[in-house]
């Protein structure tokens, strides 16, 4: 068998910083909105209790096929471990053999943050700069910097379930960003007065309520990415004048609350907007700085195959990862 270039969490970040990660998402919801990317349904294997293992299969045209296969683990956040672990597989473009195997939670980190700074950089308005994150984990942290990549921020609240914890991560991200971040005593504090609010949580119960969004905010929930899962109540959608979702067929079937709304009647299936239509302009979500608009993101396979597409040509460029015979 020919050899299969290896990259370890280290090769992906010496390849894939943020700024390829955002272009690499920009590619992946155009190829949505196209109509060209290659995308199997999404398969979810729920385990014991809140745990679960998931597959994304998916391709971009020109590029070989992607397999994710991984697990989200809530209760590994008080191992000190990341609650989403994953392995990515690519295949070659032309005779199909496997050319590629990724370590995939340092790929997940990143290109969900990416695509959530795609999103925003789309539907927040032009001036947004208030932004709170609820939820201090990794994904909290990721999603901070990577929209302080795409809007100038001047404040920031992050707010966790554990008040320690997210004081020396607010700390720590200020000094980072040169930005100023506090943490709020509760999830409330954070949201009210925001421009931006992102849940980066696994949480079944909404931790944000509609009442408490100001006009013009955007609202992405990246959490919600299970039936189970529902970061936000049902209120938010009904006042949002534009509900997005990643992939529509897949929101209807994963999306905790759009799922929700769908069944109480509060949301049409017509309603829903995707993601790739609005970055290619086929369908603009604001029309108003007042609107309230809403983003609920599962994460897709094609945002994986668009990551790895960039990750494998620039480590075979450098040089990064080795190759090995299976």
């Amino acid at each position: 068998m020919s050899a299969v270039l290896v990259l370890s969490a280290t090769d992906v970040h010496s390849v894939f910083d943020l700024r390829t990660a955002i272009a690499s998402q920009r590619t992946a919801f155009a190829a949505l909105g196209r109509g060209e990317a290659l995308l199997a349904p999404r398969l979810l294997l729920p385990e014991r209790g809140d745990d679960l293992a998931f597959c994304y299969v998916a391709g971009l045209p020109g590029a070989g096929a992607v397999a994710k296969f991984g697990s989200v683990r809530p209760g590994n956040a008080a191992r000190g471990l990341p609650s989403v672990s994953a392995l990515v597989v690519a295949l070659d473009p032309v005779d199909g053999r496997p050319a590629a195997i990724v370590e995939g939670t340092s790929v997940t980190t990143l290109r969900t943050s990416a695509a959530s700074a795609v999103a925003i950089d789309h539907l927040a308005v032009p001036g947004a700069s208030r932004l709170a994150v609820i939820g201090a984990g990794v994904q909290g942290r990721a999603h901070l910097r990577a929209v302080a990549a795409v809007r100038p921020l001047r404040r920031v609240r992050l707010f966790s379930r554990d008040p320690s914890a997210c004081a020396v991560t607010a700390a720590e991200l200020s000094r980072e960003l040169d930005l100023p971040v506090r943490a709020a005593a509760t999830a409330r504090e954070a949201v009210v007065g925001s421009d931006i609010v992102i849940t980066c949580t696994t949480s079944k119960e909404p931790v944000v309520h509609g009442t408490w969004i100001d006009q013009g905010c955007t609202v992405v929930s990246v959490g919600s990415f299970a039936p189970g899962h529902r970061e936000v109540d049902t209120a938010l959608l009904t006042r949002a004048a534009a509900v997005v979702v990643d992939d529509v067929a897949t929101a209807r079937e994963q999306a905790g609350p759009v799922i929700a709304a769908l069944r109480e009647g509060d949301l049409e299936p017509a309603d829903l907007l995707s993601l790739g239509d609005v970055v290619t302009g086929r369908s603009p979500a604001r029309h108003s700085p007042d609107d309230i608009v809403f983003y609920n993101s599962v994460g897709l396979g094609i945002q994986d195959a668009a990551a790895i597409d960039r990750i494998i040509t620039i480590a075979r460029r450098t040089g990064a990862g080795r190759l090995i015979h299976l």
